[in-house]
């Protein structure tokens, strides 16, 4: 279940999308709620949806329910680096292309 990334995290990356974890802070591109960011509190991955940090509607009986999103309408603005795998696998591959760039340019 993964979500594009921000231009500027695309930037520093170098990868356009990334799964999407609890914790990391996400832009709304679509729907009701559109523009608004938070932050992930639940992700469902059986039914392959996110729940964001205030994003609630009100039900017919008064009370409250968090929004189910489709991760393809969210965009990650700020990820979560908590997870010591998932940091080490994005500062892995921001160094390995890195390294293939510099072997490009000295190339014939």
């Amino acid at each position: 279940m993964s979500a594009n990334l921000s231009k500027e995290l695309r930037e520093k990356y170098k990868k356009r999308s990334l799964p999407l974890r609890k914790g990391d802070m996400v832009k709304i591109m679509r729907g009701k709620f559109r523009k608004k960011t938070g932050k992930i509190i639940a992700v469902n991955i059986k039914r392959m949806k996110i729940e964001i940090e205030g994003m609630q509607i009100k039900k017919q009986d008064g009370s409250k329910a968090n929004v189910k999103f489709n991760p393809s309408f969210l965009q990650i603005t700020e990820l979560n680096l908590e997870d010591r795998k998932r940091n080490e696998s994005l500062v892995g591959q921001k160094n390995k292309s890195n390294k293939t760039e510099g072997e490009n340019k000295n190339a014939p």
